[in-house]
């Protein structure tokens, strides 16, 4: 298995500014994550802007479920993007099961996550890949495989269910009841991607125009305020 590490250093970038700096350490018997950027296999029925967006805003969402999960954080962004940078993978160089755990064993991780999505014209299914950074082993293939679960209108709680089956192949217990945070709107998730998108490029203005685009559609995104104020600030 194979997954693309484009726009890493900008996804790390991205997670510090968010103020997604995970818990000094898991509670006693949980585990780390190194989230590496998802790759788009074949998507159709959308502005390929779209799909370029939510390989960036996957596995930020992504990252956010994984941490909101008591016994488990995620490798502080900062971190992960030192650990990219001295084992010179870039953006566009693609990376194995191996090479993944390696990752994350340097940047302190007890699991690696890869992914990649394919969106077909409305049926939207996310395959993520648990890697065990202790013997380069992917541990298990998690996805929304029931076609019941594959609504791209329910983007949110698709990727909401894949960070709960990482979880439990990891080893810890389910979320605790009521601590699933409000659905994102996937109108607001897909406006929320395509401004990373915007400010990984250095379009500060249009970035602005779709974090606001994503607030106008979910006013309790927080993350979507945090990068509207960054990109608005001198």
């Amino acid at each position: 298995m194979r997954t693309t590490i484009r726009a890493a250093w900008t996804v790390a970038a991205l997670l510090v500014a968010f103020g997604s700096v995970p818990r000094a350490a898991a509670q006693e018997g949980g585990a780390r994550f190194a989230v590496l950027p998802f790759e788009n296999t074949g998507s159709y029925g959308q502005d390929k802007e779209v799909f370029t967006a939510l390989e960036l805003g996957i596995p930020e969402v992504l990252s956010r479920a994984l941490d909101r999960h008591p016994g488990a954080d995620v490798v502080p962004s900062a971190r992960l993007n030192e650990t990219l940078r001295s084992m010179r993978l870039g953006p566009g160089q693609r990376v194995d099961a191996a090479s993944a755990a390696e990752v994350g064993k340097q940047a302190g991780a007890r699991y690696t996550v890869t992914g990649s999505f394919a969106d077909f014209y409305g049926k939207f299914r996310i395959n993520a890949r648990l890697v065990d950074t202790r013997t380069g082993e992917i541990v298990k293939v998690v996805s929304n495989d029931d076609p019941k679960g594959q609504d791209r209108t329910q983007l949110a709680a698709i990727i909401q269910l894949v960070a709960e089956r990482l979880t439990s192949a990891a080893g810890l217990a389910p979320y605790p009841a009521g601590t699933a945070p409000p659905a994102i709107p996937t109108d607001a998730l897909t406006a929320f991607s395509r401004a990373l998108l915007h400010e990984r490029e250095g379009n500060r203005a249009k970035a602005s125009e779709w974090y606001q685009s994503a607030i106008k559609s979910f006013p309790q995104f927080d993350e979507a305020r945090t990068g509207l104020n960054r990109v608005q600030s001198p």
